[in-house]
This record gives C-alpha cells, structure tokens and sequence, in this order.
C-alpha cells in the first residue's frame, strides 16, 4: 500500500495535470473566450475539491490562476495585465475558485461525517440487539466485551465490575487496560479518548452511582459513540436483572401454585381412602363381636382403599419420572386394536356396566409404540371419561388415519369443559373448578397421558363443548412415519 506522503504527492501532480490539459486544449487546440476557459477552470477544481480536500484545490486555484492570466489575459505570453479591468477579473476568479473549494470539501467533509455517524448508529443499533439477546447477567457481563469487538471492529474491550472486582474481556491482552486504570477511570463522568494509544475509556453508571468501566483499544471511537456504548451496557445489565428477577418471582408463584394443588390433591384425594381404612380398622378393633361376613367387607375395603392409596402414589411417582424425561420406551409395531383391548381390560372394574362403543377404521397400519405406555395413557383417558360423565352415557373409542399416525379419539357426554379452562386441563394437578370438590382424583392422569404420547412423538388434544361433553385425541406415529424420518 502506498504511503499517505506518496498518495498526496500523487493528488497534487493529477491537479496540476489537469490545469495543463485544459490550458493546452483551449490554447492550441479549441481557441475559446477568457470567460468559458475561466468557468472550466471553475468546474474542474470543484471536482478536485470534492475529491481530494481544501489543500490540493488551492493549489490548483493559484496554477489556473497563473495559467489563465499567461495564456488567456491579454497581453499574452507574459505574467501582466494590461487592461485594470483584468485584474478584477483575476481576483474574481482566484475568490471564487477558494471559495468553490472550500464549500465543496465542507459539504465533501458532511457527508462523511454523515456516513460515519449512520455507520455508528448502525453499529450501535446491532449492539444493542445483541445485549437484549442475554438471557442472564452473567452470560451478559461475559459476552458484552466480545459483541463490542464485533460491533464497532475494534482490537480489544475490557468491562470491569466494581461488584465483582473482576474484568471480563475480548480480544488480546493490552497492558493499559488493567484493573487499576479502570478503577481510576470509573470515577471519571466523561469518556477519556487517548487517540495517540488507540485506547477509550468510558464508566458505566446507574444513574448516577458507577458500577464499571469500560475500555476500549484498536480504534479511536467517538465520544458520543462511547458514551452511547457504556449507557447500554448499563440499561441491559439493569434490564437482565430485572428479567432474572421476574423470573425467579414468576418461579416462586409457580411453585406456590403448584404447593397448593398438591395439598389440595392430597387433601380430597388421599383423605377419602385413608378416612374409610380409618373407619374400618376402628371398627375391627372396637367390635370383637363381629359376624365373618362383616369382617370379610370391612378387609375388603381397608384392600381396595390401600389398592386406591397405591395408586396415587404411584401416579405421583409416575409424573415425576415423565417431568424428568426418565422415560424408557420399548417400541415395537401393534396394531391400535391391541393397545385398545388392553387399556379397556384394564379399565375393566372402574368400565363396569358402563356402555363403551369401539370404532376402528379397517385397514389401519399397526403404529410404533411401547404397548404399555400406550395402554397407559389411554387408560387414564378413560378412566377421566367414567369420572366426568353420568354413570349410563356410553363412552365412544374412535381409531382413524391421521396422515403418518393413527389418531384415537375417546369421547363422552358429561359436561364438557369451558374454553378459557381448556389450555389448563394438562397441567399437573389442575382439575376442574366445577367437579375439583364433587370428583375425586388428584389433576395428574392427564398430565401422565401427554407426556406419554409425547414421548411417542404423538400430540394430545381436546375439544369441548360445555354441555355436549368432550373429546381427547392423541396420535401415535405409524411404521411409515418412522421410514419417512430415517
């Protein structure tokens, strides 16, 4: 690359190159009057003006000037003016050509400053993107000194924390960006620019209280620019806070959310159960006189209520299994018929004179699940649907194509759900604000169902119509699904 001295001397000599071909155009080749040779010069040191700055077009004002006055102001052939008129027209013409150039690099030297000022707003506006992208302080504090060497093509950038008493940095280390510097120039209100070293310096501030202090070497930034930069820092540094923050308070209310439908799942689900295992042993243990046959019904229902208590239990095992992803799935191919047949022999004492109507579509490809989990996660739906519909109303299993998957559908006619409480009903513990006192159960079947078929790579959904009752569907992929994928 050429040397700035070399490029000037390059500048000048093209100027004064240009004068001698204008000269020796109008004064052997196309013989015209002064006034036209006048306004070329005029033209041609505005173009050199606007290209190459102030110096090198007074320069070329006081060649022309020369030129115009030896080969166009009479008398010719000589550095005098005969007519005093001329003078005025030489001076005329030397003012006019400086002023020309001085308007054309002012407006020359707007522009680029008006381009640099667009490039660092576009700069900025990149930066600031990408500080809003943090989710976290840290992750932000670490990554702020790496997005500002992106940004703004810098060598290096140092963010010092008073708090941590720590630096976090990007790029290769630079001895005057050093714990000590940056602590002096936190105290510092306005940036300090050292243009002789490359280095700026900023502190970042929470309105008025210092929290750190940035530097900056490789390039010489502006001082709004670096004040711009370091209120950033501050305003994203602020605003991560106070997103953690929200979040660990969004965290806590979940949590005392999720507190209180536990309890209350413990307290109408595992009362009931444990209220009549109460009652029976009591009875037992107070009436030695009891005939067998009473004895035999209060054993059977301290057994039954303890088969019952077994399997809350488990079901809450079971869901925090499925919530941690501990899901071990032994797939295989079955048709949808099978997984039907098992879930409803499971069901089989809770189904008990209920009338169940099953419609399977002919010719259905046999799907790709674990038959256990599958029969699962139907038998919860089922045994939703006995609980939330009157004891007579036929419970309706559907099987059909749904493109790669086999979507199974059951259907009953109890009360149906309102829509703003739909989106809820596959959350853990959520029951239903009408039958949450009037129903027993603890709101983790559904959950346990979605996160089986989940698991499947299927979907779960409802429809529902308060008072026409509800439909849940879910898919389970077929074989050629799983071609398709490999």
């Amino acid at each position: 690359m050429r040397s700035p001295v070399l490029n000037r001397a390059i500048q000048f000599a093209a100027a004064f190159a240009i004068i001698f071909v204008i000269t020796l155009l109008y004064h052997r080749v196309l013989p015209v009057n002064g006034t036209t040779v006048a306004l070329t010069f005029l033209l041609a040191i505005l173009a050199v003006s606007t290209l190459w700055g102030m110096a090198v077009s007074i320069a070329m004002s006081i060649v022309a000037m020369l030129a115009f006055n030896y080969y166009f102001l009479p008398p010719t052939g000589m550095f005098t003016i005969a007519d005093p008129q001329n003078w005025v027209a030489l001076f005329a013409f030397l003012v006019a050509s400086v002023l020309a150039s001085r308007l054309a690099t002012s407006a020359r030297q707007k522009a680029a400053d008006a381009s640099a000022r667009q490039r660092e707003i576009e700069r900025l506006y990149a930066f600031s993107r990408g500080l809003l992208e943090s989710p976290n302080v840290m992750e932000l504090v670490n990554g702020i000194p790496a997005q500002i060497v992106n940004a703004f093509e810098v060598g290096a950038a140092v963010l010092f924390l008073a708090d941590k008493q720590k630096l976090y940095r990007s790029g290769p280390v630079i001895a005057q960006l050093n714990v000590e510097t940056l602590k002096e120039m936190m105290l510092h209100d306005e940036p300090v620019i050292d243009v002789a070293h490359g280095l700026c310096f900023a502190s970042v501030r929470m309105g008025v209280r210092p929290v750190g202090a940035l530097g900056i070497s490789g390039s010489a930034l502006s001082r709004q620019t670096i004040e711009a930069v370091s209120t950033l820092v501050a305003m994203s540094m602020e605003h991560a806070r106070a997103v953690e923050k929200l979040g660990q308070t969004e965290a806590t209310r979940q949590g005392e959310k999720l507190r209180t439908a536990l309890l209350d799942a413990v307290t109408h689900a595992l009362r009931t159960p444990l209220t009549s295992i109460k009652a029976s042993v009591t009875n037992l243990l107070s009436n030695r006189a009891l005939e067998e046959p009473q004895k035999y019904e209060l054993l059977t229902i301290i057994n039954e209520e303890s088969d019952r208590l077994n399997r809350l239990v488990g079901e809450a095992a079971e869901m925090t299994r499925l919530d941690a992803g501990e899901v071990d799935l032994k797939l295989s191919s079955h048709p949808i018929q099978d997984v039907i047949d098992a879930a409803l022999h499971t069901c089989n004492a809770r189904l008990a004179g209920r009338p169940i109507k099953v419609d399977v579509a002919p010719d259905l490809p046999p799907v790709r699940a674990d038959l256990d989990r599958a029969r699962e996660a139907l038998a919860q739906l089922l045994d939703n649907a006995s609980q939330y519909s009157p004891a007579g109303e036929p419970i309706i299993i559907t099987a059909e194509p749904s493109g790669d998957c086999v979507m199974t559908s059951v259907a009953d006619r109890g009360a149906g759900i309102d829509e703003p409480e739909q989106p809820l009903i596959f959350e853990k513990f959520y029951r239903g604000k009408d039958q949450r006192y009037s129903v027993e159960g603890t709101g983790m079947g559904l959950p346990i169902a979605k996160a089986i078929i989940e698991a499947h790579g299927g979907t779960i959904t409802l429809t529902s119509q308060r008072g026409h009752g509800s439909v849940f569907s879910f898919t389970l992929p077929t074989e050629r699904a799983k071609a398709a994928t490999t």
